[in-house]
C-alpha cells in the first residue's frame, strides 16, 4: 500500500477553507483535474476526470471543521484519505493523507509517484482560491 501525506497552510479562516473543500459540486469550477463531480448523497460522491474516468468516494468520518475522511475506489485503486484541518490564527493548516493499494500490478510502482502529483495539484488549485 502506497502512503502519501501533503501539508500546506492556506491562507483562509478555519471554516471558509473547510467549506471550500466539503463543496463537492463546485469542484470542477476550481480543480484543473476534473470535468465534473456528481454528488449521489451525504455520504456518496463521484469524482470524473478531464478524460472522463470516474472515482467514487464514501464519506467514512466527517467532524465539522476538523476531520474529514473517506474511502475511494474505481478500476486502478482502492484506498482511503484523511483530511485534518486546524485553525492557525487567520489561516488553516491542512494535512492530508492518502493510502492507496493499486489493483492491478503493473501500476504499483507507480502509486505513490501519482498520489504526490494528485495532492500537490489540489493544494496548488486551492491556493488559486484563497490567495
Amino acid at each position: 500500500m502506497a502512503v502519501s501525506n501533503i501539508k500546506a497552510l492556506i491562507p483562509g479562516e478555519l471554516h471558509k477553507v473547510w467549506d471550500f473543500v466539503l463543496d463537492i459540486e463546485n469542484y470542477a469550477a476550481w480543480r484543473s483535474d476534473l470535468s465534473k463531480t456528481e454528488v449521489i448523497s451525504n455520504k456518496q460522491f463521484i469524482e470524473y476526470t478531464k478524460d472522463g474516468y470516474p472515482t467514487t468516494f464514501t464519506v467514512t468520518l466527517a467532524e465539522p471543521y476538523r476531520r474529514w475522511e473517506f474511502d475511494m475506489e474505481n478500476g486502478n485503486m482502492t484506498g482511503h484519505w484523511t483530511g485534518v484541518f486546524t485553525a492557525k490564527g487567520d489561516e488553516t493548516e491542512i494535512d492530508f493523507t492518502e493510502q492507496v493499494e493499486a489493483k492491478k500490478w503493473l501500476l504499483k510502482p507507480f502509486v505513490k509517484l501519482y498520489l504526490r502529483k494528485q495532492q500537490t495539484q489540489f493544494v496548488a488549485d486551492m491556493m488559486k482560491n484563497f490567495s
